[in-house]
């Protein structure tokens, strides 16, 4: 049966914008996704797992989950998102687990709150796998296309138009363009139109939706240079192993690859003459002459940057890292660069071991277009067009992390508006995914959003460990979460505390034979009689160091891990979390609708006049970092 509402759409679209269109009423689907990157898979992956008849429109199938830019995973909080990905019933977290070359814990020496994972993926592994995850994937159907215009009718979408007429109809739609909106190579003096390499870029999309009343902004990045893996010499360079544990993104990854099976990566330094040549030639960076217009990531700068605008340092980390098994090439982490390819070739020879290295892909920057964020709400559906949702880069973030998170809740939103249900918004308190959507729909950003560690009050409450803990119910709650994985989390999660409430019954005196091992730990014998969970407050000791002393139940290393945090973090998580409390109630206190904020004093608002010149009414103020409702 047709739906009347949407069959007088159709006939009403015969003819749109002075267009003639192709497609029919069969064409509808519940969820239209534009774009195969990262945000576009689990945008997509997310409604049709939830039951969604859903349609991704991707300009080359064969490019969906590709890696333009550097082959890792996670890092310094994005590690944690993919973490938080996986709790909620994603999929980058099982693909990177599937195909790293080597997978990393970081920040070791420090506590929990900035430990995170990061894996060295394979450049081809990676994409294949996911292309083969999206392809098989009931309820979702792929097609070739460059999308050029939304159906809107009374400021709501209802389908997308492709640049050769063919629409499709939807409920909502979702766009996960990354940095293909008008995109344009620049490399010195010259620019071209392109996407990243060499793919079509999108031209008239972004100017639909200036059209449509969305803000627009011109962004940049860039890649650096790859070479060829057998014209390093090693030997000046340093060793960068992986580290040797049973690492994973996903909770239920089982299958670990072992370290001397894990491909290394190699670090080395720029030094003054490097710095020289690129101070000599700043003139012909495009960066540096004028050609680039759009703003680059402050957190993830070009060597020309950081040469400029740390001129105190004598040298600069550059990271050799391999891109695939399957392939030759090095990526030179930390050398993005828009100088000519003439320049590139001498100033990478200055750096120790690759002074007779052989490029294989120059470097380059990447200008591009995204949409103000300040105009989406917390859901990431639009302000500005009803049903239509954004996630990526085309949100001004930057990161396949960040683009995945975002993309998964987008997903996750966009299917439970079909359904007629309240959307998941995620609390700073409760994930680096609730942090990233908060700073970008109250503060937005005039540079490609990065996610730090810094950026979050409560860090220890949103750690590597505990992405379950906060999130796995949500993923159940909404159906990407299946009921044997959830029950597995419970399980775990009992178990764990079941022992944290053992260890608190069993004592040591000082005649106990302990003794003789907290001497071998750096640790103070016994003078009187301690519990064993008091003893694991001890900063030197952790869990594992005292299992001999305990006869431990069988528990998995990760179970063992968070005994140990649950422990000795204990009075500092429960300190963050009454802050975190707190701070949540005054969030929930709701401001009328009608309240004159020029009437209040002391009131600040962080946005330029042209960003608020449109926020009338219940539309987001920015207040202290905060939104006003």
């Amino acid at each position: 049966m047709i739906n009347c509402s949407f069959f007088l759409v159709k006939k009403a679209m015969l003819v749109y914008n002075g267009k003639e269109l192709k497609g029919s009423v069969s064409d509808m689907y519940d969820v239209i996704v534009v774009g195969g990157g990262h945000a576009g898979i689990e945008a997509s992956l997310a409604p049709s797992r939830m039951g969604l008849k859903t349609l991704l429109v991707t300009s080359n199938i064969n490019n969906i989950g590709s890696m333009p830019c550097n082959t890792s995973i996670g890092g310094p909080a994005k590690g944690i998102i993919v973490r938080e990905i996986d709790a909620l019933g994603g999929q980058m977290s099982k693909t990177a687990d599937k195909t790293y070359l080597q997978m990393k814990m970081l920040n070791t020496a420090k506590g929990p709150g900035v430990q995170s994972l990061r894996a060295q993926a394979d450049k081809k592994a990676y994409p294949r796998y996911m292309q083969k995850v999206v392809k098989e994937q009931e309820n979702l159907d792929l097609i070739e296309g460059m999308v050029e215009d939304l159906v809107i009718e009374d400021q709501t979408v209802k389908g997308v138009i492709l640049d050769d007429g063919t629409t499709y109809l939807s409920k909502t739609v979702i766009l996960t363009t990354g940095t293909y909106l008008k995109a344009e190579i620049l490399v010195g003096h010259s620019k071209h139109a392109s996407g990243p390499d060499q793919q079509k870029e999108s031209k008239f999309l972004s100017g639909k939706l200036k059209d449509y009343g969305f803000r627009i902004q011109r962004l940049k990045t860039g890649t650096p240079p790859r070479v060829e893996i057998n014209s390093i010499d090693y030997s000046k360079t340093s060793l960068q192993p992986g580290t040797d544990a049973k690492l994973a993104f996903s909770f239920t990854t089982d299958e670990y690859v072992p370290i001397e099976k894990q491909t290394p990566c190699y670090l080395t330094y720029t030094n003054e003459t490097t710095h020289k040549i690129i101070h000599d030639n700043l003139e012909k960076c495009a960066m540096y002459s004028g050609l680039v217009k759009g703003i680059g990531p402050r957190y993830c700068p070009s060597i020309e940057d950081k040469v400029v605008k740390f001129s105190d340092k004598p040298q600069h980390q550059i990271f050799l890292e391999p891109e695939s098994a399957e392939m030759d090439t090095i990526y030179v982490q930390g050398f993005s660069t828009s100088l000519p390819h003439d320049v590139q070739e001498e100033m990478i020879r200055t750096i120790p071991g690759l002074e007779n290295c052989k490029i294989l892909k120059y470097a380059y920057a990447i200008e591009y277009d995204a949409i103000d964020p300040l105009q989406l709400w917390p859901s990431l559906e639009t302000k500005i067009i009803k049903n239509l949702f954004t996630a990526g880069q085309i949100n001004g973030t930057s990161g396949y992390e960040e683009a995945a998170g975002q993309g998964l809740i987008a997903g996750i939103n966009a299917t439970l508006k079909n359904q007629g249900k309240e959307p998941l918004i995620l609390k700073r308190d409760e994930a680096y995914i609730g942090v990233m959507i908060d700073d970008l729909v109250t503060k937005g950003t005039d540079e490609p959003y990065r996610m730090l560690t810094s950026r979050a009050e409560y860090r220890l409450l949103i750690r590597h460990d505990n992405a379950d803990e906060r999130l796995m119910k949500y993923g159940h709650d909404v159906g990407l979460v299946s009921d044997q994985i959830y029950q597995a989390y419970l399980d775990k999660m009992s178990e764990i505390f079941a022992e944290i409430d053992r260890l608190d019954t069993i004592r040591f005196t000082p005649k106990h034979e302990i003794n003789d091992a907290l001497e071998h730990f750096g640790s103070a014998r016994l003078t009187e009689g301690i519990s064993a969970k008091e003893l694991i407050k001890r900063p030197e000791l952790t869990y594992e160091k005292i299992l001999p002393y305990v006869e431990a139940p069988k528990l998995s290393e990760e179970q063992r891990k968070r005994v140990t945090i649950l422990i000795k973090y204990k009075g500092y998580i429960d300190k963050a979390r009454r802050q975190a409390d707190k701070q949540v109630k005054m969030e929930e206190k709701k401001i009328p609708a009608d309240i004159d904020y020029e009437d209040i004093s002391n009131l600040a608002l962080f946005l330029s006049s042209e960003r608020a010149s449109y926020i009338t009414g219940t539309q987001i103020l920015v207040t202290g970092g905060r939104h006003l409702e």
